[in-house]
């Protein structure tokens, strides 16, 4: 797969976890938020929560297992930590959580999974 199809997939798949967040009460705040030290796919927030969302597509569900890891994370998180400032009030809880879709199949949403 070339770049831009890559890169289209992903947006596709962006906009699929987006939809399904506002579907369970988040209101999406920002996407594709680059600093220097990394990107977050989406920002939302529930209530009081924050959360730094990254963003996985694979074409067969049984590759979403390894879709993420540590090293992936923690760029999420040093992003999440430069961006906070900027989307989270003084009591909010902020948590990177990490969206998993493949085709057929529902999103599924992993919480607070990483911890620094």
């Amino acid at each position: 797969m070339n770049r831009a199809a890559a890169e289209a997939r992903g947006r596709r798949a962006e906009r699929r976890a987006a939809w399904w967040l506002r579907l369970h009460g988040w209101r999406i705040l920002g996407e594709r938020l680059r600093v220097p030290v990394g990107e977050v796919d989406l920002i939302a927030r529930r209530g009081r929560t924050v959360a730094f969302i990254e963003v996985k597509w694979r074409e067969r569900a049984a590759d979403l297992d390894l879709a993420i890891d540590p090293y992936r994370l923690r760029r999420v998180a040093a992003a999440a930590g430069m961006l906070a400032p900027r989307f989270a009030r003084p009591r909010d809880d902020i948590r990177i959580d990490v969206m998993l879709l493949a085709p057929r199949r529902l999103p599924r949403h992993l919480i607070h999974v990483w911890q620094p």
